[in-house]
């Protein structure tokens, strides 16, 4: 019976270990060497290659001497007290840790009371998550299911404010939940993050799939990886496993009895086993079981498509951190955009524009088969299509939005869908004598005027967008007006005799008598360029394009005021605010007026008034008439005068009774 061999597709590197170790090489080259804080990876093969091109290893970060070259800290990740170590010693190191585990490291230092790590605690991963949890916060790792059960246990004995519980990139799928189910059952208000790498899990499903049909799954990988020891172990539940660092592990006749007569022999391989020692295993196992006719490369090339400089593939991004994007390709190489290349608006964080799990669309700019890194622009592929979208706004007429990101000789640059537009000075709609540079970071709408394809040059007008909704607004608003209608607007200039209102790409004007109940000279009394003014339409004229509003409200009508607290005969407390030849007028209430005509300011005859009253005197008055239709009051004060004679002659027989009484 013959055999088949099956390489599971997710078998060797992930990327980022890839990341790691092209980081290292690429170091060591430009440097001449550097260094790693402990073992890069865990493949013995591996670390010795790359100690032929001068990556070494230190094992411990405080005697490390900054004068041996860059320190490169691996995809493990490390605890927070050593990268602030090496900052605060200026010790030159470069960061590669895993963006998966720098997320979990995120995670656990925004807690603020217990966390649980499901994971090996003795791995340098979990070491350095728990590394990452702040002082004085209960941190808990448990290894499976039974000791996640009894710590939470223990944990009844007291409330937990704040609970949650992460995994280890690499922890194993199928404990993992049945970790989530019990957590559940005992606090149903636990956090649980699913921190387990996507490509683990992903590994782990093909190798226990593989492993279901397989009579031998051989896994290759250092026997100290927590995720080779892992697919291992899954493996082992369907099928015999040989599991082997490299080639010149495998036993041939361990191989003959466990593969038995026939059938299919799986390969798969941890994260740390580089494409060559997969390679060579495949070939020898080939040799065993008499099926050298095997390409290995052709059934890797099966599986992943191919990729070329100025090729637009589609990408899914699996990584963001604040230099870059790392995005899946479906090819055996690691993918990175620049921050740069995401997008052409600058000072713009990667986070800002994509998320892990996007799809995107990428244009391929460089290739290094040899490190098998592919680094894309996602901001070209933008700038394409916003130029076939800004050609067809040329047609349409279009309004686009964009920002503007900077001001320019002879005008502004504005970003829209990832496309620089340029818009003359003469387009902005900014006078001659104002600053272009304050049109800086806000958004404005545009229209696209011309488009050069082959200069890939696009030029826009502001001023144009703003005609066109202007012109819209007015056109609005003489289909809507009515007598009556209510607008809150903005004070666009004064004069002498009213104030000019914008009411929405249309000016009405307030007549002063309009514009308040109180006697006012001039409107720059009550208002000022700019304030908002609430006021409501009086009369239009559509031919004319004329609108009279008015601003007053009848609940501040100071006469209504005024007749509900005065009427005919009261005496009231006035003012004198101004003096003429046939009398004063005196302030009864704010906004109320009253006559006293020169007759009724004494009871003896007087030529000029302001020889007995003057301005900002008070003085009391008896209101004599009140003229509802014309709003005017009458008053005075010689009412007042000759009704106190009047009095004390009333009064005087019976001082005299009194005197005579006394007498007797």
């Amino acid at each position: 019976m013959a055999y088949t061999i099956k390489l599971a597709k997710s078998a060797g590197f992930c990327f980022g270990v890839k990341r790691a170790v092209d980081t290292a090489v690429r170091t060591a080259t430009e440097q001449g060497g550097c260094y790693t804080y402990g073992p890069l990876i865990h493949n013995n093969s591996e670390i010795e290659r790359l100690g032929t091109l001068g990556v070494k290893v230190t094992e411990d970060y405080k005697t490390f001497d900054k004068e041996k070259g860059t320190l490169i800290i691996r995809s493990h990740g490390v605890e927070k007290a050593v990268t602030d170590y090496l900052t605060e010693k200026d010790i030159p190191y470069i960061d590669a840790t895993c963006p998966f585990v720098a997320k979990i490291h995120s995670i656990v230092a925004k807690a603020e009371g217990t966390v649980i790590i499901a994971g090996d605690r003795t791995h340098p991963e979990v070491m350095g998550i728990v590394g990452h949890c702040n002082e004085g916060i209960k941190v808990i790792v448990i290894a499976d299911e039974q000791e996640l059960q009894k710590e939470l246990e223990a944990l009844e004995n007291y409330c937990e404010n704040a609970l949650i519980m992460v995994a280890q990139t690499t922890y194993n799928s199928s404990k993992w939940q049945s970790c989530k189910r019990i957590a559940k059952k005992y606090y149903t208000n636990i956090k649980i993050f699913d921190t387990i790498c996507s490509a683990t899990s992903e590994r782990q499903s093909e190798a226990e799939s593989l492993a279901k049909e397989a009579r031998l799954m051989v896994v290759v990988g250092g026997r100290h990886s927590s995720n080779t020891t892992k697919l291992a172990q899954i493996c082992g539940k369907h099928c015999p496993v040989l599991f082997i660092e490299q080639g010149s592990d495998i036993d041939k006749a361990e191989v003959t009895r466990l593969a038995g007569d026939g059938g299919i022999i799986g390969i798969t391989a941890g994260a740390s086993t580089p494409a060559y020692i997969i390679k060579e295993v495949h070939k020898i196992m080939s040799e065993i079981l008499n099926n050298e006719d095997f390409d290995f490369m052709a059934e890797v090339d099966k599986t992943f498509k191919k990729v070329y400089i100025g090729n637009r593939v589609k990408a899914v991004v699996v990584a963001v951190n604040n230099n870059e994007a790392v995005v899946d390709l479906g090819t055996k190489h690691s993918g990175y955009i620049v921050a740069e290349e995401l997008t052409a608006t600058p000072n713009v964080a990667p986070s800002d524009v994509v998320s892990v799990g996007d799809e995107i669309e990428a244009i391929v700019i460089s290739i290094n088969d040899a490190e098998g890194v592919v680094h894309l622009s996602k901001k070209k592929v933008d700038s394409v299509l916003a130029l076939e979208k800004f050609k067809t706004a040329v047609e349409s007429g279009e309004t686009l939005e964009g920002v503007v990101t900077a001001a320019v000789k002879g005008g502004v640059i504005v970003i829209a869908d990832g496309a620089r537009v340029f818009i003359p000075a003469s387009q902005t709609g900014v006078p001659r004598d104002g600053k272009l540079e304050e049109l800086v970071k806000t958004t404005v709408s545009f229209k696209v005027i011309e488009v050069t394809e082959a200069r890939g040059r696009i030029v826009g007008s502001i001023r144009m967008a703003k005609k066109e909704q202007n012109d819209a607004a007015k056109a609005k608003f003489w289909e809507t007006i009515e007598e009556g209608q209510k607008f809150t607007g903005e004070v666009k200039s004064i004069e002498s005799y009213g104030v000019f209102v914008d009411l929405g790409g249309v000016d009405g004007m307030v007549h002063t008598s309009e514009l308040t109940w109180n006697r006012i000279r001039h409107p720059k009394e009550v208002v000022s360029i700019g304030d908002k003014l609430d006021v409501y339409v009086k009369s239009f004229d559509p031919e004319k394009k004329r609108v009279s509003l008015g601003c007053k409200k009848e609940e501040d009508n100071p006469w209504t005021k005024f007749t509900a607290q005065y009427a005919v005969d009261d005496v009231a407390d006035v003012k004198i605010v101004s003096i003429t030849p046939f009398g004063a007028f005196a302030q009864i209430v704010p906004g109320v007026d009253g006559l006293i005509h020169i007759s009724q300011v004494s009871n003896e005859r007087v030529n000029n008034v302001a020889q007995v009253l003057s301005v900002g005197d008070e003085v009391k008055a008896k209101i004599i008439e009140i003229n509802e239709e014309a709003n005017r009051v009458s008053l005075s004060i010689r009412a007042l005068m000759e009704a106190a004679p009047a009095e004390a002659a009333e009064e005087a027989p019976e001082a005299e009774e009194e005197t005579a009484e006394d007498a007797e």
